[in-house]
């Protein structure tokens, strides 16, 4: 698979990572042991980032990385490049507790649970919006990095205004944001600028939670434990976490028009895959981290690496999905 360098980490990670959010229940339950298939399918296919964070059932997605590290081995593992999140642990979540007591008691906890002395990456997980302009924050970060505690640290964020301003600050190594053919906002503002910086991105949620996959109709039912049935209003956390902040029905109806625009191309690629090619070729992206919840999901999803670049009239048609049934709910909000 190809593979570009993660900003000033110096590390050369494939173009499709793998996200571990389903690892930790919000996306419906996951067995350990399908878990740690997933990760095996996916580092098989070519992969060699993982993203996680420490909320992410509790510690249990990091744990089971940390498991997966262990059986197979240092020198496999060390080819790999695992990066964490911290800050969403703190109860109240709020901009004061972004301290470097904390960050070093989070970042323990972590390396405990992945079982590394120096942590590759940490980004903040999407704190208060004023923890992006403070420099103490950044101070303590640089403090557990000359403390390899942590090797460099980055930001990941919900709006493209808080990556601008976390980009103000010459430390910070890779910016993840949510991007996808629905969500084009950071595109055109934010990556032109971190690939000026020679910062890294990282594109989570490509595929709209799904939408994008063709595969979510309006009677798909989710498990009670899934985001997708608890946070469709944002209840529980911002709400463009969860299908992009598109409306449900708007954004079935771009994932039905994703089926046809796929059927077209040559070689069958699935929507899902065009999805993530779309991502791929945008200047200035590093990598991008969908999940998958069973290992054909991850080898799929890595197989997009191997797609030509879309052509011109099948960006056209996906930029009218955009115009049509996103852009009056998004292109204001993040």
């Amino acid at each position: 698979m190809e593979s570009r360098v993660l900003g000033s980490t110096g590390r050369s990670v494939s173009v499709i990572g793998l996200g571990t959010w389903q690892f930790g229940g919000d996306w419906g339950d996951v067995s350990e042991q399908t878990a740690l298939d997933v990760l095996h399918a996916g580092v098989d296919s070519g992969v060699t980032l993982l993203d996680t964070a420490d909320v992410y059932g509790d510690g249990r997605s990091e744990q089971i990385i940390g498991r997966f590290l262990r059986e197979i081995g240092a020198e496999a593992a060390a080819k790999l490049t695992v990066i964490t999140k911290m800050g969403r642990r703190a109860q109240p979540h709020v901009a004061e507790a972004y301290t470097y007591e904390n960050f070093k008691a989070w970042t323990d906890r972590s390396r405990a649970n992945l079982g590394f002395d120096t942590l590759p990456l940490v980004q903040l997980h999407c704190p208060p919006t004023a923890v992006y302009s403070r420099d103490s924050v950044y101070d303590a970060l640089d403090r557990l990095v000359a403390e390899k505690a942590i090797a460099a640290y980055g930001v990941s964020v919900e709006t493209a205004a808080e990556a601008l301003t976390a980009l103000e600050h010459p430390g910070v190594a890779s910016i993840q944001i949510i991007a996808n053919i629905l969500r084009r906002k950071p595109v055109e503002t934010v990556f032109p600028r971190a690939q000026a910086q020679g910062v890294g991105i990282i594109v989570r949620v490509p595929l709209a939670s799904g939408l994008l996959t063709g595969k979510i109709t309006r009677t798909t039912v989710f498990a009670p434990t899934d985001h997708r049935n608890y946070n469709r209003h944002g209840e529980s956390f911002d709400v463009g976490e969860t299908f992009s902040g598109v409306p449900f029905e708007d954004g079935v109806a771009a994932g039905a028009e994703m089926v046809r625009i796929a059927a077209d191309l040559p070689g069958s690629p699935t929507p899902a895959q065009v999805a993530l090619r779309w991502v791929v070729d945008q200047p200035g992206v590093t990598t991008v981290i969908p999940g998958a919840s069973r290992p054909e999901q991850a080898q799929a999803n890595a197989a997009a690496a191997d797609l030509a670049p879309l052509s011109q009239e099948t960006l056209t048609e996906l930029a009218g999905l955009y115009t049509t049934y996103a852009e009056p709910f998004v292109a204001d909000r993040w």
